[in-house]
């Protein structure tokens, strides 16, 4: 005698038989997309992307501040293995989203969201948070060494990693944790930072190293904000591309490069901004 299938399982085959959930070329195409569709969009969703040595849970304290006012968000996971690759990677998360987009960058973030913006009607602004903001044909890694005050190159570690094919030749750089802190996070706490440096996510080399292209923030206002202890990427840098993009820019005194963390009231103000001026 056979038991009777558990209810969860005789929803989800009636779902299966009924065609409620179809499987295209390996993706849900149904019930995820009709939300899209009907979504609220009476405000921005905003895209926000993480860089390098992070996760998208750096946008935590972010996230529940714009929640809470209102903005849907979406905190996609960046793939960090290419530039292109990462950039197309994001474009096709803006592509889900039915109405008006605000990308926000942190740090390499900002390179992918240069790139994501193009081609979008509903992008509406930029905002770049300790991030790059680079101009056609610059990498990450040019741009961290235009000025001096980077403590980043003394602190990277790299290990190999196989390309898709397989085959040797990929290079990703973590920060050393004993110096995790101090570079990256100084206004955080120990406690805090001993855990983001066990979690952090690598960066490819290749992909830091890789040229930009023809910049969104030349045809999309932007907004910035710069950490002025920032150690991973000089406020030198920043100012100097957040002038030639024409950012309204705010500076956060004593903030680290993870400043959407150690002040994220800071940051939100600055999507806002980017909202009420493009509504």
């Amino acid at each position: 005698m056979t038991s009777p299938a558990h209810p969860r399982r005789r929803v989800l085959g009636g779902l299966l038989a009924t065609g409620a959930f179809t499987l295209a070329g390996g993706t849900a195409s149904a019930s995820a997309s009709a939300t899209a569709r009907t979504g609220d969009t009476s405000r921005p969703t905003v895209v926000l992307v993480h860089g390098v040595f992070a996760d998208a849970s750096g946008w935590n304290d972010t996230i529940v501040r714009l929640q809470k006012a209102g903005f849907p968000v979406i905190a996609p996971a960046n793939p960090l293995r290419d530039l292109a690759g990462d950039s197309a990677y994001v474009s096709s998360v803006v592509d889900t989203v039915p109405g008006p987009v605000i990308l926000v960058g942190h740090s390499y973030g900002g390179e992918v969201i240069t790139n994501a913006g193009r081609g979008h009607t509903n992008v509406k602004a930029l905002v770049y948070v300790g991030a790059f903001a680079p101009d056609e044909g610059e990498s990450a890694l040019q741009l961290a060494s235009k000025f001096p005050g980077s403590m980043l190159p003394d602190a990277l570690l790299t290990r190999p990693f196989p390309l898709p094919d397989g085959t040797p030749g990929g290079i990703d750089g973590y920060i050393d944790p004993a110096k995790f802190h101090d570079v990256f996070a100084q206004d955080l706490p120990h406690s805090v930072t001993r855990l983001m440096a066990a979690t952090q996510r690598p960066g490819s080399v290749g992909g830091l190293g890789a040229g930009s292209g023809v910049p969104a923030w030349r045809s999309l206002p932007s907004w910035y904000v710069i950490p002025t202890a920032d150690r991973v990427i000089p406020p030198a840098a920043q100012r100097f591309m957040a002038e030639r993009a024409g950012s309204t820019t705010v500076e956060v005194k004593g903030a680290s490069h993870v400043v959407m963390m150690s002040h994220p009231e800071a940051v939100v103000r600055q999507i806002l901004a980017a909202h009420r001026a493009t509504r």
